[in-house]
């Protein structure tokens, strides 16, 4: 009897374990927390390591003027109609990525905090990449660069990465202003802009630009992040955490 459970034991580890395309062996065995599952914009989420694993291609499910002249232009296109009349369209068209996040599972705050780089610092539960608060490539404020924002809050840079630096209007115009709006690269939760009926304000927040405690995917608590109207808009002075990692 001993091959059989051998032949058993073998056919369960590879039932649960795949590769990546690093080959790379990922155990599939270890359930993914449900919170993750409101990441509806991935393409494959699991656990590897002590960290949360995220892909993505970063295109928004929503419409864009940004989509002009793209593979998608037939089905995605859609000409600005917000409400900022100094609105002006940059260069930029939106590209599909190959995003990875590693995030950490148990984020944890960090003994020496880091600042937010330029470029993509968390994801959002459509699949859309979070930036900071600055303009490339000297973190510049986003004055200027905010007119080039899309009726939904977001564009994309030169190599046509679609993002989000403020409230991804999408998101909390259909899902709602309260609810969990994605994660940072620290593995710290981003909410909207409502909080207790009321709008969060700079002045609710800490230094990192968030605060502890009960939310509904975090009974127990957390430290979390918090969208708001005015600069720092989505993270102040780095990271709470410690940042995982992304490559696309």
């Amino acid at each position: 009897m001993k091959p059989f459970f051998c032949l058993l034991a073998l056919s369960s580890f590879l039932f649960s374990c795949t590769k990546n395309e690093d080959d790379v062996t990922i155990d599939r065995s270890t359930p993914v927390p449900e919170v993750y599952t409101k990441i509806y914009g991935a393409e494959d989420i699991y656990i590897e390591s002590g960290f949360v694993v995220i892909k993505t291609t970063g295109l928004p499910d929503h419409k864009s003027p940004y989509y002009q002249n793209t593979q998608w232009h037939a089905t995605s296109y859609e000409a600005y109609n917000g409400d900022n009349t100094g609105f002006n369209l940059n260069p930029n068209r939106i590209s599909s990525f190959n995003y990875t996040y590693k995030i950490p599972l148990e984020p944890k705050k960090a003994i020496s905090n880091t600042p937010t780089q330029l470029g993509v610092i968390g994801v959002s539960i459509n699949g859309v990449p979070f930036f900071n608060q600055y303009a490339g490539p000297n973190n510049q404020p986003l004055t200027n660069e905010i007119n080039s924002f899309d009726q939904y809050n977001g564009h994309p840079q030169q190599q046509g990465a679609y993002h989000y630096h403020v409230e991804p209007k999408y998101l909390t115009q259909t899902i709602g202003s309260t609810v969990l709006l994605g994660f940072l690269m620290d593995g710290f939760p981003i909410y909207g802009p409502i909080e207790s009926g009321d709008r969060v304000t700079n002045d609710n927040l800490d230094a990192y630009h968030g605060h502890e405690h009960s939310t509904t995917d975090y009974p127990d608590g957390i430290y979390h992040y918090h969208i708001t109207d005015e600069d720092p808009y989505l993270n102040g002075s780095g990271y709470y955490g410690t940042p995982g990692t992304i490559t696309q």
